[in-house]
């Protein structure tokens, strides 16, 4: 395998690694003091140029207006883009927009790629995807209580959500709802398109998360469909195969993710080591001099570099095999660079001391909200009960043979 980028794809990288440093980090005061409808002029700004530079929608097809790069490519973006708050917006490849435009690209009629996926691929408007639920384990997608009817050529859709991502100025939720109880487990889901306005389409709250409830974009929302009837044409996909959709939807989705904590990790290190660098401990000393901060800058260079090669390979198997081969692998890095994220952002924020703790710097707004990596798209400990069984089935297999 090899992880080596063309001379054009290293042009690029450099590009948007400029762009980030002379356009966007200096944006981060008014990102984390500011809510986000008096920021989004200023990005939409940002955006424009983005599209002049030819950078837009770096994962999406040429023909749809992006750039059309392979995965491993696109994880670099990732790294570059992460390593500020608004990166992935500013180009256009923010989840969950992104994640769904995969599926809708894959999944979706004519019909609804040209009324769904064409404005959210040229961002004009936003999408959120709603599947964990308040009462069910959010880490077991096929235990789901909302339902889904089809009631005179409408699915009528009940249920309760929360950890809607972006539900707030939304366009449309991509819903997963049990369509067939009698069905399979895995064969009872469907995903289906609907129109945040449809009347029963209920927005509850922002959900605050670690003091922050946020508003558009970064914002999580809790959903009461209470008989949101649409149209029996939303349904996306085949009936009934609603998980299968979300497992292919997560799979590349992580190593977006992963990469993307990569870039938060390089972000935290960087300003590690300026603070050490310039912060007194006594008349003749900086905190750079100091073994147990060195030490802390050896660990986290060692681990990042360690959890980005584990992410590229992953991303190279599913690009040469496919996601199914690349399960194992997908668990493997969702837990991994996770667990490194916060070791290196908790280091970054213990150098900084009482600054660490404020908004003067975005490290503790990483710590806020990138915690949840353990988390969101199953917890670290399903992820390894998994990784694990695999490889005692393997072990066993050898054993018996």
């Amino acid at each position: 395998m090899d992880f080596a980028v063309s001379e054009k794809m290293q042009v690029v990288l450099e590009l948007i690694n400029e762009f980030v440093d002379k356009e966007l980090i200096p944006l981060e005061p008014q990102y984390l003091s500011r809510p986000w409808e008096e920021l989004e002029p200023v990005l939409e700004d940002k955006r424009r140029m983005v599209k002049q530079m030819e950078l837009w929608a770096p994962l999406h097809p040429k023909e749809w207006g992006g750039m059309g790069l392979d995965l491993v490519e696109y994880g670099l973006v990732c790294e570059a883009l992460a390593r500020t708050f608004t990166g992935v917006y500013v180009f256009g490849c923010q989840a969950p927009d992104a994640g769904n435009i995969e599926i809708l690209m894959k999944y979706g009629t004519p019909e609804q790629k040209e009324k769904f996926m064409r404005p959210l691929v040229e961002g004009k408007i936003r999408s959120c995807f709603s599947m964990t639920e308040v009462d069910q384990p959010g880490s077991n997608p096929v235990m789901l209580d909302t339902t889904a009817v089809l009631q005179d050529g409408q699915w009528v859709i009940n249920g309760h959500k929360w950890y809607t991502s972006s539900a707030d100025g939304a366009e449309f939720a991509i819903v997963m709802a049990v369509t067939d109880p009698e069905a399979p487990p895995h064969l009872r889901a469907s995903m289906i398109i609907a129109p945040t306005k449809t009347p029963g389409f209920n927005r509850v709250r922002n959900i605050s998360v670690m003091g922050h409830s946020g508003s558009g974009w970064p914002s999580h929302a809790e959903i009461l469909y209470q008989n949101c009837r649409v149209p029996g044409e939303n349904l996306l996909g085949p009936r009934g195969h609603g998980f299968i959709i979300a497992q292919e939807r997560l799979g590349p989705g992580r190593i977006h993710h992963c990469m993307r904590w990569i870039g938060i990790c390089n972000r935290c290190l960087e300003l590690m080591c300026q603070r050490a660098l310039t912060r007194p401990v006594s008349p003749n000393q900086k905190l750079a001099d100091m073994q147990i901060i060195q030490t802390w800058i050896a660990e986290c260079a060692a681990e990042i570099r360690a959890a980005k090669l584990l992410i590229l390979n992953c991303a190279w198997t599913i690009q040469k095999y496919g996601v199914k081969e690349a399960r194992q692998d997908i668990s493997l890095i969702k837990f991994y660079a996770a667990g490194v994220m916060q070791k290196v952002v908790d280091r970054a924020l213990q150098v900084h001391g009482g600054l660490g703790m404020t908004d003067d710097t975005p490290i503790a707004s990483f710590y806020r909200h990138e915690r949840a990596s353990r988390i969101y798209d199953g917890v670290d400990e399903v992820h390894k009960i998994s990784v694990a069984k695999r490889i005692i089935k393997e072990a066993a297999a050898k054993v018996a043979s």
